[in-house]
């Protein structure tokens, strides 16, 4: 979703591009939205994914203390006792495009630290600890061992609101269980409409999912109105304490309605962006690129977009592919997109990156494209026919859209 004018479009790649090329209606690769069709998501959810295709949403992750933070790690800490029932304190200090540190996780021997967990959590859950239950379901979930997370979040859910909310997420996600959109939705409504302080710090992200599931208009009668108003709320003014991803979504959701409101959409990734989204960061700088929502600002541009791609927002790195090749750094470009498009599991890099696979598939596809043109015309790379078909090609697989409108720009001469 990144906020942009002008399309790119190319078509300098083999004859067999035309016919490989087939419009898809998502929002084209600058951020201007086309019509898109609803993506059928199976009984009661006829928008899974959005009524618009590029906003295909995930829900919050659970809040917790340390963000980066899984179960092992939290245990691994010397000293620790993981408490996961608060958000972390966050610094108020940052500059226009960069979120605020992190604390990242050391590095550890997986097996061992299972191992370990294990064996403390059932020390624990002897000895009477009532977190050491959830941190057991937790510890099922974050291995992807669902249905063992669920029984654990079953026996607690009276008792615990983050195994209420975790299970709310399993059953509108289909996680170890049947979808069961309703029941989700019930669950994050006990949270949001609940006056204990154990459910305080989960109401924004429940509110968050809650909007989720009007904007698909799954268990629920599908309105953009109420989940608008559910994702305000979440956002809470861009509080670093609420719903980040709220934030974020509400700068998509802002640069893809009818009309769309461009000025809202660069507050809200401003907010985000501030608040550690990386998502947020590269449409930032695409935003300030292409003067979408803000006066155009090339310096903040290329801040946010080299930031954002040293992070791995794949999205911000195909778009300094671009920007490096119109300004002839043709070396460079090569060299980068190469990099790029190695990438080739787009839905791991979403889960690690939190960012929509269809602005990663994006970012991967507009890196392929001009990796094509440099090894079409022998462009800071010796020049390779071969390999320069294959990168057309993948473009083309990977999002036709962005492949199509960079064709058309190259027959016009504008790359």
């Amino acid at each position: 979703m990144g906020p942009r004018g002008g399309h790119r479009e190319s078509r300098a790649t083999s004859r067999g591009l035309r016919g490989v090329l087939a419009r898809s209606a998502v929002l084209g690769r600058g951020g201007t939205a086309r019509p898109s069709s609803a993506r059928a998501a199976g009984p009661g959810c006829p928008l899974r994914g959005g009524p618009r295709g590029e906003m295909k949403l995930s829900s919050e992750a659970l809040p917790r203390p340390r963000s980066s933070e899984t179960v092992l790690q939290s245990i691994a800490r010397p000293g620790s006792r993981p408490e996961l029932s608060k958000q972390p304190g966050k610094g108020t200090g940052r500059d226009a495009c960069s979120p605020r540190s992190r604390r990242q996780p050391g590095n550890y021997s997986h097996t061992a630290l299972f191992t370990r967990a294990e064996e403390l959590l059932a020390k624990r859950i002897i000895d009477g600890d009532p977190l050491a239950y959830f941190l057991q379901g937790q510890l099922y979930f974050e291995e992807g061992w669902y249905e063992e997370a669920l029984t654990q979040f079953e026996k607690i859910k009276e008792t615990d609101f983050q195994a209420l909310y975790q299970l709310g997420v399993m059953y509108y996600d289909g996680l170890g269980t049947k979808e069961d959109p309703e029941k989700g939705i019930e669950y994050m409504k006990i949270i949001i409409n609940s006056n204990s302080h154990k459910a305080r710090h989960l109401k924004y992200a429940a509110a968050y999912n809650l909007g989720r599931a009007y904007f698909e208009g799954c268990g629920v009668t599908h309105s953009d109105k109420e989940a608008e108003r559910l994702w305000v709320i979440a956002a809470d003014h861009g509080n670093p304490k609420a719903s980040v991803k709220a934030q974020t979504t509400l700068g998509m959701f802002y640069s893809t309605s009818n009309p769309k409101d461009l000025k809202k959409a660069f507050f809200w990734h401003s907010e985000a962006c501030g608040n550690g989204s990386l998502e947020s960061q590269g449409i930032l700088g695409v935003m300030y690129l292409y003067g979408q929502g803000i006066r155009q600002n090339t310096k903040a541009a290329l801040e946010c977009l080299k930031e954002a791609a040293e992070r791995g927002n794949v999205y911000a790195q195909g778009h300094l592919v671009e920007y490096y090749y119109k300004r002839k750094f043709y070396t460079k470009a090569a060299a980068f997109a190469r990099r790029i498009t190695e990438n080739d599991n787009i839905a791991m890099l979403a889960k690690i990156t939190d960012c929509l696979p269809v602005y990663i598939a994006k970012g991967v596809a507009m890196a392929a494209f001009y990796f094509a043109r440099c090894l079409q015309f022998g462009l800071g790379i010796q020049q390779d026919q071969v390999a320069a078909k294959k990168n057309y090609s993948r473009a083309c697989l990977l999002d036709p859209d962005v492949a199509s409108d960079l064709e058309l720009a190259a027959n016009h001469g504008r790359i």
